[in-house]
């Protein structure tokens, strides 16, 4: 997937999130280190996580005018990306999903452990975060 496509992706995400800030769907990590939250816009399903701190940040690509290194997404069917961003989906009204548990919807499943967070779509896209290291597979 392009980087591009996550931009729009993202922004479509944030109108949606700005739409309904009363009820976010979503869940913060026990260290509330890492938060999802899951968007529908138009039909298209998106699971964004941001990861508050790092131990150290990617070098921003090019064609990146915002933040980059702190927030990842991906919709039900393709690739995951680490992704340009100028906002974050932190919401401290969000319910904790504690270690060991899996929160599931829509075909996106995320399992919270001591060691980080892993998310992954029904195409076994995703990613795993944590303060030392992030991975996108």
């Amino acid at each position: 997937m392009h980087l591009r496509f996550f931009i729009t992706l993202c922004l479509l995400a944030a109108a949606s999130v700005a739409r309904a800030q009363d009820s976010p769907v979503g869940f913060l990590t026990p260290s509330k280190n890492i938060v999802c939250q899951f968007i529908t816009d138009n039909g298209q399903s998106v699971l964004r996580c941001d990861i508050m701190s790092l131990d150290a940040r990617p070098r921003r690509p090019a064609d990146c005018d915002l933040d980059y290194g702190h927030a990842f997404a991906m919709n039900a069917k393709s690739t995951a990306a680490r992704i340009c961003a100028g906002d974050t989906v932190m919401d401290a009204s969000l319910p904790v999903l504690a270690y060991g548990a899996v929160w599931q919807r829509a075909g996106f499943t995320c399992r919270s452990e001591q060691t980080g967070l892993t998310c992954f779509n029904a195409m076994q896209h995703g990613f795993s975060l944590a303060r030392a290291e992030q991975k996108v597979f």
